[in-house]
């Protein structure tokens, strides 16, 4: 079984890999995520699932929180991205983060992302 890491190869870099995934096909969109996946597979020696983060600022004014929500993002790849099709994708937040303790945001996050990565499996 290969590791569960998150290395460098995995993420997305250049605006322009953000902007492909995000003009791409529309996975899945939830109360708080939405989910993109780039039309094509990018050219790269090892076929691999990648991610970028899209966390915006308007959403969830606090750095912590934002620091939280793209941990947890992370932290979900890493453990989908081996049973993901080799594609880019993007988690974008797209709604206004509700006040509330760092533990409930990141179990909330975390049961939202698990699910659009689910769908992704299938999709």
């Amino acid at each position: 079984m290969p590791s569960a890491t998150y290395p460098k190869a995995a993420r997305l870099h250049r605006p322009l890999e953000f902007t492909n995934a995000l003009k791409g096909k529309r996975v899945s969109r939830g109360a708080l995520f939405a989910l993109s996946k780039a039309n094509t597979v990018p050219p790269l020696p090892e076929p691999i699932a990648r991610l970028g983060l899209v966390i915006a600022k308007r959403f969830a004014h606090k750095a912590t929180t934002r620091n939280a929500i793209k941990r947890v993002a992370r932290e979900s790849f890493r453990h989908h991205r081996h049973h993901l099709p080799a594609c880019d994708y993007v988690i974008r937040l797209h709604g206004k983060v509700t006040p509330c303790s760092l533990t409930e945001l990141k179990i909330t996050v975390r049961k939202e992302i698990d699910n659009h990565f689910a769908k992704a499996k299938s999709a």
